[in-house]
């Protein structure tokens, strides 16, 4: 059984992770949706708020499994049986980071690869941060987000 895994912050979800999500889903016969619980990045949203949401979005897909990691994402994998990492990458940008990234897991672990999936180019605009900027003053961001999201992010800017 080849499993794969999807780590990433998710604050808050996107179309653009929702299609990698969906896409890799496809491709492989499991797909673990990590999402991480000790970052150094400040979030909006708790793990279990984001992890709650994209197990929402993910549906009844038989093969997705949402988790949250709060240990190294190779700890992860080994603990798992994984040995795939998968990563989303909208330009020259993100492939240059997600390169350096996957050369860190290699040599935390020889035996971990890593899958790049090009974005959607509809998708190509999606960061997270921007959207959580747009939603902060009260703009729009229903063509960024899944409404579930719309509307977890008004409610946390009190607009909700």
């Amino acid at each position: 059984m080849l499993t794969a895994a999807f780590p990433g912050s998710f604050d808050p979800p996107t179309f653009g992770h929702l299609d990698i999500i969906l896409r890799a889903a496809a491709m492989f016969d499991r797909l673990l949706v990590v999402v991480a619980g000790n970052t150094s990045k400040k979030c909006l949203f708790s793990a279990e708020e984001r992890a709650d949401m994209l197990r929402s979005l993910a549906g009844e897909r038989k093969n997705v499994r949402v988790e949250i990691c709060d240990s190294l994402v190779v700890d992860f994998l080994r603990k798992e049986n994984a040995k795939l990492i998968v990563r989303g990458v909208r330009g020259a940008g993100d492939f240059s980071y997600e390169a350096e990234l996957s050369a860190v897991y290699k040599a935390m672990d020889s035996g971990v690869e890593t899958v790049f999936m090009a974005a959607d180019p509809g998708h190509f605009h999606l960061r997270s941060s921007f959207i959580k900027e747009i939603a902060s003053f009260g703009g729009k961001v229903d063509g960024m987000v899944p409404p579930l999201v719309a509307e977890a992010l008004a409610g946390k800017f009190g607009r909700g």
